[in-house]
């Protein structure tokens, strides 16, 4: 993803951190009604495994980066497909040609379909690749290396291949899920915001589904251990009714990830669903972005400390089951 809004992640670093040192009044009211949270912790919801979303993540960074061109580009897709293939109905490619500096790659959007006899139908999606450079790097040396991506990529497709693999083990009623993991969203140059998201502008370019899901859902760094959901601007004010459920879900099941509070917005790839209509949400750690966050380890976005270090199995646990409850509870499309 690409910072757009820099002020207001300033802003957001300086709140997260009087939270930290203080607590927020506003964070501790109650957001749901008591007849809300019956529901809600009535409904039946599978169990992601912490253990098992931590070693996904590592998976994916056996290969190497994947940066579009390379060998462990090529391992990770053929892996994703596999993990897909497993659980659900159909699973298929988009490849295109992405053309960045005067350099031309094969990239390739990876996407697969469950229930689609089901007509209503949402959508989870994150992107694959990592970054071609650690442009954010402190050791001037590094810059031109790429980041390894694990929160930055990897944690995403954990998230939604685990939900994937629940969902099949018991499927929800009356609802269809597509998945979307997209390519080449982190090749633009800092400066330069047209060229990040890539592949998400080709997929909304040229849509490849049957049916338009009714919403979507994006996962982009929810891998930290230190994680701070703060609500993204433009997810806000493009699917409002969907943020406030989910934020109410991520009081319930989060374990204080989720921050009732709204952060900056960000250029991601949930910008070309919203104008392809598909109103979609961002769950991202806005603190990440800039690298604004008010603890120092957590400053490594587009750097090539991200990496292991700082990915939680109980963090990814925790972003998958908010999602899980919204998909398991009477009422999935809040929109």
């Amino acid at each position: 993803m690409h910072r757009m809004l820099r002020q207001s992640l300033s802003i957001l670093a300086t709140l997260a951190g009087a939270l930290l040192l203080g607590g927020c009044n506003s964070c501790n009211r109650p957001h749901t009604s008591p007849q809300q949270q019956a529901e809600y912790k009535s409904t039946q919801i599978p169990q992601p495994e912490a253990d098992r979303l931590y070693a996904l993540v590592a998976q994916q960074l056996q290969w190497g980066p994947r940066v579009p061109g390379t060998a462990a580009h090529d391992s990770c897709r053929r892996w994703i497909t596999e993990q897909l293939k497993m659980h659900a109905d159909t699973v298929f490619e988009q490849p295109f040609t992405a053309s960045v500096y005067g350099r031309r790659y094969s990239c390739t959007n990876i996407i697969a379909r469950l229930f689609p006899e089901r007509r209503e139908r949402i959508l989870l999606c994150a992107h694959w690749d990592s970054r071609p450079r650690a442009d954010e790097d402190p050791i001037p040396e590094n810059r031109s290396l790429p980041i390894p991506g694990a929160n930055d990529g990897a944690s995403g497709v954990a998230v939604v291949l685990e939900i994937v693999r629940l969902l099949r083990q018991q499927p929800p009623h009356g609802i269809g899920v597509d998945v979307v993991f997209f390519d080449a969203e982190d090749m633009g140059a800092p400066s330069d915001a047209a060229m990040f998201c890539l592949g998400s502008k080709y997929f909304a370019a040229n849509f490849p589904l049957p049916l338009r899901p009714r919403y979507g859902i994006l996962f982009d760094l929810v891998g930290d251990h230190q994680a701070r959901f703060f609500i993204e601007e433009t997810s806000q004010q493009a699917a409002p009714s969907l943020v406030e459920r989910l934020w109410k879900l991520g009081r319930l099941y989060g374990n204080g990830t989720f921050v009732e509070q709204r952060g900056g917005s960000v250029v991601d790839d949930h910008h070309a669903l919203i104008e392809l209509g598909i109103p979609t949400v961002d769950i991202i750690d806005l603190e990440l972005v800039g690298n604004q966050s008010p603890i120092e380890r957590r400053r490594y976005w587009h750097t090539r400390m991200d990496d292991m270090r700082n990915i939680s199995g109980q963090t990814l646990q925790s972003v998958a089951t908010v999602v899980l409850a919204l998909l398991y509870s009477d009422t999935p499309f809040p929109l």
